[in-house]
């Protein structure tokens, strides 16, 4: 079976034209081009690699039955985010027993947490310490953020979008959006420091495994339910 991405550059509203069509290859360039965007979308909120590709999974089989309802005039990336997104918020319900918005009303974080994330600095590493490890711990005090300002955080600072799709994928005002991006990244420096800038574009990587692995399952999964003809 080729699951490589064998169409090129051709933009978004051909593809899913084209996957509308029953075109195979076109969900696949679809998955190749923003599992990166969607599985960093997952994995903000979940804070946990299986968790969001399972999220993944189910958010692109969502997204497939509804692309009869994408328009033209928006961006494919951020149609994908809040369908992604909205599943694993779906997830966290289940998991708490309790609703939690996409705008949820954690603007301001208490002592506690103001402690929680500043705890621990001689964890951090030294000037000579390994790009790996600094990635590592950035990655820890990533998912140390209150909710509201993780997924803008990993949405703005690691996969950068700008304000404006942040905001229209997330359905918050964009002056929300430069708010909780503020206070997120004071958060960092207070355990980072100067170090914080330097693992941000290898944070919660997306390797060509994990990737080969979510194509491959999604397919199969559109394949049983009829979306697309078998090779």
């Amino acid at each position: 079976m080729q699951l490589k991405d064998q169409l090129g550059p051709i933009g978004d509203v051909q593809l899913v034209e084209m996957a509308m069509a029953g075109e195979k290859q076109a969900f696949i360039s679809i998955m190749r081009r923003y599992n990166q965007l969607l599985f960093r979308t997952a994995r903000s909120i979940l804070r946990n690699d299986g968790e969001a590709e399972e999220a993944l999974q189910d958010g692109y089989l969502r997204a497939w039955r509804a692309l009869g309802t994408f328009r033209a005039d928006a961006k494919l990336s951020t149609w994908l985010v809040r369908i992604v997104a909205n599943e694993a918020l779906g997830r966290l319900r289940r998991r708490h027993g309790e609703v939690i918005p996409l705008d949820a009303a954690m603007l301001i974080p208490d002592a506690d947490v103001q402690s929680h994330f500043i705890a621990n600095a001689d964890e951090q590493p030294e000037g000579a310490a390994m790009r790996e490890e600094v990635r590592k711990l950035l990655e820890n005090r990533i998912d140390r953020l209150p909710d509201a300002y993780r997924t803008v955080f990993m949405l703005r600072a690691v996969q950068e979008m700008s304000v404006e799709e942040v905001a229209h994928a997330l359905q918050i005002p964009e002056a929300t959006v430069r708010t909780r991006f503020f206070r997120a990244r004071g958060l960092l420096r207070e355990g980072l420091a100067s170090e914080m800038d330097m693992g941000l574009n290898d944070a919660f990587s997306f390797d060509g495994e994990r990737c080969d692995r979510i194509v491959e399952r999604t397919l199969e999964r559109t394949l049983a339910e009829g979306f697309f003809r078998a090779a």
